[in-house]
This record gives structure tokens, C-alpha cells and sequence, in this order.
């Protein structure tokens, strides 16, 4: 019967009803739910940077931070508090302030003290990580000129002042 079947001139053509030629899988609705979903990954930490000449006065600090990553951020979450070497420094009071750039100035401080500064980037993800702290120091208050003990001769003059800070002013700039 081999033999008999292997004479036999055999059609190798596979033929496909015509049901299936024409059709088409319709695959825009899928494609439409892939695009419109949007997920981007929460930021990484930024980082803050060290505080910069002139950006303090005496009750106020502007404080500056950066994104070493092309995260897509709406905005940060600035905290501070205030350092204390004292053992209830984790009691301090932390203040904390949202801000759309990647800088803020905050106003209301003591005259020479330090605070303590981290941030954390946000987008619709969530919060990034908080940066490393950063301390900043407020510019001291200016002195008070003592007017009765002032002295001065030909060549010479003798002029006092006392500190209005709490904290201890490292150097005095006399100007004539």
C-alpha cells in the first residue's frame, strides 16, 4: 500500500476556507487604552544645595535646590527647622512649605541661628525621597553702639558695642 501511495502525484496546495482571508483584527480600541495611560515614575531625591554668599539676613534665607535627573517634578516640599544642641532637638518644631521652583526664600527667622533644610520632589506618582540636609545660618543683628562709652582723642577713638544674638557672633567689620 506504500508503494501504491507514494506513486500517487500529491496536491501539497493547503487551501484556506474564504472565512478567514478577509479578516482583520481591529486592534484600535486596545491601542487607544495603551496611550492614554501615563505612567511616569516617581522623582529622585534633589539636591540641596550649601547656602550661598548674601542669601541670608538677619530674619530671613533663601535656600536653593536642583534635580540631578530629568524627572518630570510639579512641584517640591521644602522643610526646615531650626538647629539646637540641646537633647530635645527632635521636639523642635519642623516647618514644612510646597513650592513649584527650585528655590524659596523664607522670612520670619531668628537673627543668627542655624536651620536645618531637606527637600523632596513630587509628581502624580509621588514624593521622591528627601535630599541631604543642608544647615543655613541667618546673618547676626546688627550691634548696639555703647554712645556713653565712647572715647577719642587726636589720634585715636574707643567705640563699644554689645551683641543683641543669643548665639555668638564670630567677627565685627568696624567701618569709619
Amino acid at each position: 500500500r506504500l508503494e501504491e501511495f507514494l506513486k500517487k502525484e500529491v496536491d501539497l496546495e493547503l487551501s484556506t476556507p474564504p472565512e478567514f482571508e478577509e479578516r482583520v483584527i481591529d486592534f484600535s480600541e486596545v491601542e487607544q487604552l495603551m496611550n492614554s495611560i501615563n505612567t511616569i515614575p516617581a522623582p529622585c531625591a534633589p539636591v540641596i544645595n550649601p547656602q550661598a554668599p548674601n542669601a541670608a539676613t538677619g530674619t530671613s534665607l533663601r535656600v536653593c535646590w536642583g534635580l540631578f535627573s530629568d524627572d518630570t517634578v510639579e512641584g517640591y516640599q521644602l522643610c526646615y527647622k531650626p538647629v539646637s544642641n540641646e537633647r530635645r532637638s527632635d521636639e523642635q518644631a519642623e516647618h514644612m512649605l510646597q513650592v513649584k521652583e527650585t528655590y524659596c526664600t523664607i522670612t520670619n527667622l531668628l537673627p543668627n541661628t542655624q536651620y536645618e533644610f531637606w527637600v523632596s520632589a513630587l509628581n502624580a506618582s509621588g514624593i521622591s525621597p528627601p535630599s541631604e540636609r543642608a544647615v543655613y545660618v541667618t546673618a547676626p543683628s546688627p550691634p548696639t553702639i555703647k554712645s556713653k562709652k565712647i572715647r577719642s582723642c587726636e589720634n585715636a577713638a574707643l567705640v563699644c558695642w554689645e551683641s543683641r544674638d543669643i548665639n555668638p557672633v564670630d567677627s565685627y567689620m568696624v567701618e569709619l
